[in-house]
């Protein structure tokens, strides 16, 4: 009875304000995306351009070349033929079981949204590790872009471009750059002060530190955090087919809604596989680093 009584003397806002606030903000926003929806669009046309170049790229070339040219890769990266060999095998699974159009689809909204938040988020990250009061104002963005149902960041990217390939992009980038931010950050705060000192007394600026000394020494942290802005963006993949992102994502979204357990599964498999490779290849890369670097000494 008493804590019925305590809450009710807490000052609370009205149904018809709040309902008055929520029209005004609604409003706005609307306003907002009549107005400068369209300059935004073209903003972003040389994305969806090279987005749609890169996914007929992948969707055009022979399924062998493809293969040929991610082995390569996964090679360079890794420099273990055990993992080169399972990229392979996976990947002509996908084939053989009649899922590579969406795979490719998918690995060509991955790549971008990606390589977007790499470009994006090490920069920002070097910012706030440059700087405490840059990392004061960046750190609770990101930890309220970290707990942000993955749902809502859709609602604002809709209701400004429609449905699409862009929408989903900026909504993966949104949803799957913080960890890329906070281990670059993480990673030159934790560079050795005395080998800056060094660095300096050899007469190293400021920007031969960062890119000589600071960048190098914390790229197994950079990589840990490409790695999971990797995962993350692979777990977005099903929430963005839901406005129009065509891929893997789209088959899990029609199993659930008429209950088609092997198309789910063997959608979901595939993104389960892409992620493993992906999760290896980034980890092998950062342990060469560090080995480069002598970590392991």
């Amino acid at each position: 009875m008493s804590d019925k009584s305590w809450l009710s003397e807490i000052p609370q806002l009205d149904r018809h304000q709040l309902l008055d606030i929520r029209k005004t903000l609604d409003g706005a926003y609307r306003s907002f995306s009549r107005e400068y929806g369209d300059n935004i669009e073209a903003f972003f046309d040389p994305l969806l351009s090279f987005l749609i170049w890169f996914e007929k790229l992948l969707l055009n070339s022979p399924w062998w070349l493809v293969i040929a040219a991610l082995a390569i890769f996964a090679y360079l990266a890794s420099r273990s033929w055990k993992l080169t060999l399972g990229v392979v095998v996976a990947f002509f699974m996908i084939g053989f079981l009649g899922m590579w159009e969406n795979t490719m689809r998918t690995m060509s909204i991955i790549t971008v949204s990606t390589l977007l938040a790499i470009i994006l988020g090490v920069p920002i990250g070097v910012a706030m590790a440059r700087s405490n009061r840059v990392q004061s104002i960046v750190t609770p963005i990101l930890d309220i872009m970290q707990t942000m149902p993955a749902f809502v960041y859709l609602i604002p990217v809709v209701m400004l471009l429609g449905i699409g390939k862009i929408p989903g992009v900026i909504a993966v980038i949104i949803y799957a750059i913080p960890p890329v931010i906070r281990l670059t950050n993480l990673g030159i705060r934790l560079v050795d002060k005395e080998v800056l000192e060094a660095a300096t007394a050899y007469g190293a600026n400021s920007m031969q530190r960062l890119f000589g000394v600071q960048i190098p020494l914390a790229m197994p942290n950079i990589m840990a955090g490409i790695n999971q802005t990797i995962m993350m963006a692979l777990s977005m993949v099903v929430i963005a087919s839901m406005i129009g992102v065509k891929g893997l994502g789209q088959p899990v979204l029609k199993s659930i809604t008429n209950q088609y357990f092997t198309l789910g599964l063997l959608n979901g498999l595939a993104i389960v596989a892409i992620a493993i490779i992906f999760d290896r290849l980034s980890q092998s890369y950062a342990k060469r680093t560090l080995q480069n670097f002598g970590g392991n000494e």
